[in-house]
């Protein structure tokens, strides 16, 4: 199985610590790092959740060139975030497909369009991807037209985004609702297995890595929605960004 991964990649850093005291020179918790952990984020993340459910599969990712950070200070015990700190990101320039790309995206049985709004994918960029594509599915955090919508076997989105927009084509919407499961043509998919959320970070991700890996196996949207529930319910048990199995990220580029 060959999936293409295009988006925007990251590198998520998280410095966790402890604050017992205020700061005398303003009214803000003295931050004590205690230690760092890192991983790769944004599409990053979706490529580690595909190794991570099928360390078999072939990966290519197209991502942009300049490094982008974010880094989040927070607090070991309780998980709580005091800041986030983002750099990078008004470096990136817009894709152009090359040739190899395109033959890339092709060969693919799946392409996975990660779009996390930084300027990488412009919306004819997007449509030319899936253009090219036998099968493609996309995670977006911009406002999509129907146009666009329609060059798409399925559209990832969580229910703030899904309500930013008026779509009739339902059929290529996978709303995902947090703890409450999934919505997919208004039937709720609950989870299967409902955890503690300790860190959403990264569930969206995780949701769509593993739909896409059961519906290619299947071909059943309930059932690949299910899955992808049950993954999401690991990952938000956990701190940090992260994947439902341990996967060797030393692997991924």
């Amino acid at each position: 199985m060959k999936i293409t991964v295009i988006g925007e990649l990251c590198t998520d850093v998280f410095v966790y610590g402890e604050a017992k005291r205020l700061s005398p020179e303003a009214p803000v918790p003295v931050f004590n790092p205690t230690h760092t952990e890192s991983n790769p984020g944004m599409a990053g993340n979706v490529v580690e959740n595909l190794l991570s459910i099928n360390p078999k599969i072939g990966i290519s990712f197209i991502h942009q060139d300049n490094v982008i950070t974010k880094t989040r200070f927070v607090d070991d015990k309780s998980n709580h975030m005091f800041i986030r700190v983002d750099e990078g990101e008004n470096k990136i320039e817009p894709l152009v497909l090359s040739d190899k790309m395109v033959e890339r995206i092709k060969e693919s049985d799946a392409v996975i369009v990660s779009d996390y709004n930084k300027g990488f994918l412009t919306e004819n960029i997007l449509k030319e991807i899936a253009y090219h594509s036998h099968f493609i599915i996309m995670d977006t955090k911009k406002k999509i037209t129907t146009s666009l919508l329609s060059c798409y076997n399925f559209v990832k989105l969580n229910e703030s985004e899904f309500l930013k927009h008026d779509f009739k084509r339902l059929n290529k919407l996978l709303i995902t609702l947090g703890s409450k499961g999934a919505k997919y043509m208004d039937e709720i998919f609950p989870s299967p297995d409902p955890k503690e959320t300790i860190d959403v970070s990264g569930a969206g991700d995780t949701f769509t890595a593993s739909f896409t890996l059961k519906y290619l196996e299947t071909k059943n949207i309930s059932e690949s929605i299910i899955y992808a529930n049950e993954m999401a319910s690991i990952v938000v048990s956990k701190k940090g960004v992260t994947t439902p199995f341990k996967v060797d990220s030393t692997k991924i580029y």
